[in-house]
């Protein structure tokens, strides 16, 4: 048996030259140098030489199909006895509207299901092992480029998740939704010139996250197709090997020499960009903006996050103000960077307005004290609505800022203006502050819990140390042991994890009943199903409410610890409030009542 490279296989060669397999790498940075670090360095090297020759066969294919098309059409006009086009030789790129835009046309929607077939035909696909999906992970399963040791790979021939003509059926239902009365366009050109806005338009934009993602970087791995495809379509969009990354609005280090360079550059493009938008925008409409960044750096004054400053930062150069905030779920639970960490679920969308020309200027000391006067109940109102604890940081940043960007300046004790990162820290600080309040509804043996366990979590800590802090919080090491939610032993205390709960516990017996041990039973009972926690909702009645509450508390005690399991249980909780909920109104509803048992 005589071995055979792969690149002697008929159109492997071609396939890799085709894709400039040789010359496009792919860039570490965005990787984390895990994808490039073992041989995948090229956008070619992320495919096997089947999965080039298919998608590089398809691309050929979609070319021909535009010539057939074109038959088809004039053959149709024809027989239906219908008066040809007046441009029926120019192209979708000259505004052609007869054959060869219509060619055209199916090309392109041709090449959306090639770019799916890409996604889903890589040799970096996994598997999606969650109950509901079992099925395959695309490419992007999260904005980045992971390597896979046993990668997943579909049969582009069947009709399963992934084939080429699911993805053509994909993108012919996208198409049939398409509004056809009305005409629409898109335009490439860069936000930052003035020139580039339409006055009188209305703006709803989602715009870069600072340094979080390099989209263009990863559009690489589906321009390299779609200029192979749609090359001769629209020449001037696919002009240059690569996509053009130099002016993509991201604080990127690598291309701006430094994070400082990074940063000034993201700062005045934003300001830029949403300065032009200001002046576009008819007085009488808003702007909203789509914001979601997490990450957060800690200080001596306190926390605040680089990304949200420098956003806000241009948001205010530009001569706006905030005047409301929308949280916005726009995640998929199932998406690869879910699934067990705390990542963000929603965005916040800012509503911008004009500031005020007689807007005012004010003191460190009023603007603290409007903040402690309108905070506390913006964020009882997003409890309210559910938001998720991961989510609950950046979401109070919006009623915050809408207090900080009321006035035209926030003077700090010695008459220098308050910094957005100043604002920012307060809001934050406004934020535990609030939340350490609400310790106020819990019991005694909750609120030493709370303490307990902000200082040693689940780990053991001296007895002498647990009697003196039940002193002050009115309680009992002895009676907290008796409750079930402590252990004590050897000199030493331990808060019991949820697992080591009594499995049997009936709150309905329980003689000291506690909003701690309710909310990790709660826990322990969700991890095992929805149905189990609804049911313990459902006894528990107007007690189950404050768990919640306390999930708020000990999520950000966690946060702050880098505790990242224990913060998952509590965030998962209060994500899945209303469900559980909802099922507990429901066995509410099919209850008998107590005449009915009596009977």
């Amino acid at each position: 048996m005589v071995a055979q490279s792969a690149d002697s296989i008929p159109g492997v060669a071609e396939a890799r030259t085709t894709f400039l397999s040789g010359t496009t790498p792919t860039r570490a940075m965005i990787t984390g140098g895990v994808c490039s670090a073992y041989g995948l360095s090229t956008w070619g090297h992320l495919f096997t030489s089947r999965q080039l020759v298919g998608l590089t066969t398809l691309s050929t294919l979609i070319t021909e199909v535009r010539k057939q098309v074109i038959e088809d059409y004039e053959l149709a006009v024809a027989q239906n006895g219908r008066e040809k086009t007046n441009s029926p030789t120019a192209g979708l790129n000259e505004g052609g509207n007869g054959a060869k835009a219509y060619a055209e046309s199916i090309s392109v929607y041709l090449s959306f299901a090639l770019s799916r077939s890409a996604d889903r035909g890589s040799c970096i696909c996994s598997w999606d092992s969650s109950p509901k999906m079992e099925a395959l992970r695309n490419t992007f399963g999260r904005q980045a480029l992971p390597m896979v040791w046993d990668f997943a790979e579909g049969n582009p021939f069947s009709d399963s998740s992934g084939s080429w003509n699911n993805n053509v059926e994909f993108t012919a239902k996208s198409v049939e939704k398409f509004a056809g009365s009305n005409l629409g366009f898109a335009k490439q050109a860069d936000a930052t010139e003035k020139a580039t806005f339409i006055k009188g338009s209305l703006f709803s934009t989602d715009p870069p996250y600072y340094d979080n993602i390099s989209y263009a970087e990863l559009s690489d791995f589906f321009y390299v197709w779609l200029r192979q495809t749609l090359r001769a379509v629209y020449p001037n969009l696919f002009e240059t090997l690569l996509v053009p990354k130099a002016t993509e609005l991201v604080a990127t280090p690598f291309r701006h020499g430094s994070q400082e360079l990074a940063e000034k550059f993201f700062l005045d493009g934003m300001s830029n960009a949403i300065h032009n938008m200001a002046e576009a925008t008819p007085p009488a409409f808003p702007v909203t903006i789509y914001y979601a960044f997490k990450q957060a750096e800690r200080d001596e004054e306190g926390s605040a996050s680089t990304g949200w400053e420098t956003f806000l930062e241009a948001v205010l150069r530009a001569g706006f103000s905030l005047t409301g905030t929308w949280p916005m779920r726009t995640e998929l639970s199932n998406r690869m960077v879910s699934v067990g960490t705390n990542a963000l679920a929603l965005s916040v969308v800012l509503v911008c307005r004009a500031r005020m020309a007689d807007a005012g200027v004010t003191s460190r000391r009023d603007f603290l004290a409007a903040l402690k006067r309108e905070l506390p109940e913006a964020l009882r109102y997003l409890q309210k609505g559910n938001i998720a604890p991961v989510d609950l940081a950046q979401t109070a940043i919006g009623p915050g800022m809408a207090v900080f960007s009321r006035y035209a300046k926030v003077l700090e004790t010695d008459g220098s203006p308050m910094s957005v990162r100043s604002a920012l820290t307060e809001i934050n600080k406004g934020l535990d502050e609030v939340l350490a309040e609400q310790e106020g509804e819990f019991d005694a043996d909750t609120r030493w819990a709370l303490a307990w366990f902000d200082q040693y979590g689940f780990n053991e800590g001296a007895y002498g140390s647990a009697e003196t802090l039940s002193t002050a919080k009115n309680t009992s090491v002895s009676g907290m042991a008796e409750a079930g939610i402590l252990t004590a032993k050897g000199g030493k205390v331990r808060l019991l994890k949820k697992e080591e709960l009594d499995a049997g516990w009936n709150p309905a017996t329980d003689k000291r009943l506690t909003i701690w041990e309710i909310t990790h039973h709660l826990i322990r009972r969700l991890e095992q199903g929805e149905s189990g926690a609804a049911e313990l909702i459902h006894q528990l009645g107007a007690k189950a409410e404050v768990a919640r509450d306390l999930s708020y508390r000990l999520y950000t005690i966690c946060e702050r610890r880098k505790w990242a399991q224990e913060a998952i249980a509590y965030n998962a909780l209060v994500l899945s409030w209303t469900d559980v909920q909802r099922l507990a109104q429901e066995k509410k509803a099919a209850a008998p009542t107590q005449g009915e048992m009596q009977l």
